[in-house]
């Protein structure tokens, strides 16, 4: 199916990761990871912040339903959503940079614009 990459991970164990990426952006406004499952990371996050942009009570029981932990989806609709408000879409920002050392993975930076 296009839309996603698989991250050689079953359906379970990727939205696992890819739910705990999203929760720790949002919470500290940059993570380091693996290219790929930064560029899937900075897709849901986008989206979370779309629905914190729309601020009614279905896009907040939608968030908590995807991220973790509930001081994060208050900090997302009360604090990131609105710096946002004039803003169409493109929120986060990926930065290279370079191989990791153990295996070669390229290792970016995940950020909030």
């Amino acid at each position: 199916m296009p839309g996603y990459k698989k991250l050689g991970r079953t359906t379970d164990q990727r939205k696992a990761i890819l739910r705990g990426l999203v929760t720790d952006l949002l919470r500290e406004g940059r993570i380091q990871t693996t290219h790929m499952r930064g560029k899937e990371a900075a897709r849901a996050a986008e989206k979370m912040i779309t629905l914190g942009k729309r601020g009614d009570l279905h896009a907040r029981r939608q968030a908590l339903a995807y991220i973790y932990d509930e001081a994060v989806v208050v900090k997302l609709f009360d604090e990131i959503a609105p710096k946002y408000e004039e803003r169409e879409g493109g929120y986060t920002r990926i930065l290279k940079l370079g191989p990791r050392r153990g295996d070669g993975a390229e290792e970016v930076f995940v950020e909030l614009v």
